[in-house]
């Protein structure tokens, strides 16, 4: 690994040089059409709100889309490492470039001014702006329109909506749900309002729920083709037993059991398997299995994805050029993002999921170029995951043992364990745990499976547990936070402080 690190000192040099271009830093944002615009076009063609929310989807890989210059700042996937970070299984490891540095020393969180307070309050907040903007082109919040295509729109749009709010809750709830008393987020279901109060998390947990139901009934019988990013039925059923879990009554456990159920039986994606989970390679160390990587949308597990291609202009500032070794951007020029070691020695030696790091916790035999050239891809083309099957099993092991229903939990988690061991015998151990035991065991495969994929921190709060630095934190190493400990929530920024006087009202 000594030739890995000396390359990272002389990519140190070359990279700084792009980052600092002028051109390369500043990113047009995309236009917003007025809602006076948007409704006339609506009337005269309908269809014409598919090339808008088309628009939301590619807010969740833009860059910029959360208001700032910065590198960490590109959608989704950006957010999803503030997570990873935050519930501490992903440790950055070098600080060249300063990128995630104050949300691994967790100042961001405590200091409303900068700006990765702000980012994802913008970012989701933009998202559901534009989701309003679509439902009420198409009559409304409580519209039911015959045609089908509008009907599949506003379904699509109100799934966007409680993806975005799901997040917020999460990101600026200490507690999440809480008691639902808690008064969390302004909630805003029609454009054109603003400064609202504050809302209880109760208010905007039944507001996403409302919607995703709402969004399953409209979206029966919608087929997205091969256009991953597109919310379809099954991801709207993700997404509410998301929500529902992280509400957590029994009732809504339940629920979860059920649409998880119903999402895995469809046979619409099938399990991410052991050819597609770690890369394999030959005596002379060629790649075996094309399918690893993480890096396709065509991966049959995967649920809510994006196909990027050259026509996106992604480069350095993308999840991929922050995480992947073989990408030219911060991961390979100096700046790690390795597996808190902590984890990583949780990880069985039998478990495959073990060879997705190497020696030094680089995960560069879970995500990678296929090409494996160390800074080799310069333009991405790597594609993003949202949300796959894999995630659907784990929540429906983690709802089966909240409700006791320890059989079918194990059952459920077994299914995902036996494409991770050649040996029943290896993971057997899991037949004899039961109540908090087993919950805790759901919770460890859940931060081992899902490592880099910005699950963690969600699991971390709807399962009210804490988390320990491992000894490889350049920050705060041995630390152990709650899950609702301040220092990894975000406080509301100081912009919506200063222009919304009714927030605490």
């Amino acid at each position: 690994m000594k030739r890995k690190f000396y390359i990272i000192l002389l990519a140190v040099a070359s990279i700084s040089t792009v980052a600092c271009k002028k051109d390369f830093l500043e990113k047009t944002p995309s236009e917003q059409i007025s809602n006076e615009q948007l409704d006339l076009l609506a009337i005269q063609d309908p269809t014409i709100l598919n090339g808008y929310i088309n628009g939301i989807y590619g807010k969740m890989f833009e860059v910029g889309s959360g208001g700032t210059t910065g590198h960490d700042d590109f959608g989704q996937k950006g957010y999803d490492m503030y997570a990873d970070m935050l519930a501490g299984d992903m440790v950055l490891a070098g600080t060249n470039y300063g990128w995630y540095s104050n949300i691994a020393n967790l100042t961001a969180t405590v200091n409303y001014t900068v700006n990765q307070a702000y980012m994802p309050w913008r970012y989701y907040y933009s998202i559901i702006y534009a989701a309003n903007t679509v439902i009420e082109s198409l009559g409304g919040n409580d519209a039911n329109p015959e045609e089908v295509v509008k009907a599949q729109m506003i379904g699509q749009a109100k799934a966007l909506r409680a993806y975005a709010y799901f997040y917020l809750a999460n990101f600026y709830s200490k507690e999440g749900y809480g008691t639902g008393n808690e008064k969390i987020l302004p909630l805003y279901i029609v454009p054109g309002t603003v400064n609202n109060p504050k809302s209880t998390a109760k208010e905007i947990y039944d507001q996403m729920v409302d919607d995703l139901d709402d969004a399953i009934v409209k979206l029966d019988g919608f087929s997205r083709g091969n256009a991953k990013h597109a919310v379809n039925q099954s991801v709207a059923k993700g997404l509410l037993s998301y929500v529902l879990a992280a509400r957590g009554a029994n009732a809504d456990l339940q629920r979860v059991v059920s649409l998880t159920n119903e999402i895995i039986s469809s046979k619409e994606f099938n399990m991410t398997d052991s050819l597609e989970a770690v890369a394999n390679f030959n005596e002379a160390g060629e790649l075996q299995n094309l399918q690893s990587g993480f890096n396709s949308v065509s991966t049959k597990s995967w649920m809510w994805a994006v196909d990027l291609t050259l026509a996106n202009n992604l480069d350095l500032v993308s999840w991929w050029g922050q995480v992947d070794l073989f990408t030219y951007s911060y991961a390979w020029a100096g700046d790690p993002k390795i597996i808190d070691d902590g984890l990583y020695a949780e990880i069985k030696d039998q478990d495959i999921r073990k060879r997705q790091f190497d020696e030094d916790l680089w995960p560069i035999n879970k995500f990678f170029a296929p090409d494996r050239r160390i800074g080799g891809q310069r333009n991405v083309i790597t594609d993003y995951v949202y949300m796959r099957l894999d995630e659907m099993v784990l929540l429906n092991a983690e709802a089966n043992a909240r409700l006791g229903n320890s059989a079918a939990a194990i059952a459920s988690l077994k299914s995902l364990l036996k494409l991770r061991f050649a040996d029943e015998a290896d993971y057997s151990y899991v037949d004899g745990l039961s109540g908090s035991a087993l919950l805790k065991e759901i919770y460890l495969q859940t931060r081992i499976e899902l490592w880099g994929e910005g699950k963690t921190y969600l699991a971390l709060k709807r399962n009210k547990e804490s988390l320990t630095r491992g000894s490889n934190h350049l920050f705060y190493a041995g630390d152990t936070y709650q899950y609702n400990d301040p220092a990894i929530t975000f406080l509301i920024p100081q912009a919506e402080e200063l222009n919304n006087p009714n927030l605490n009202k």
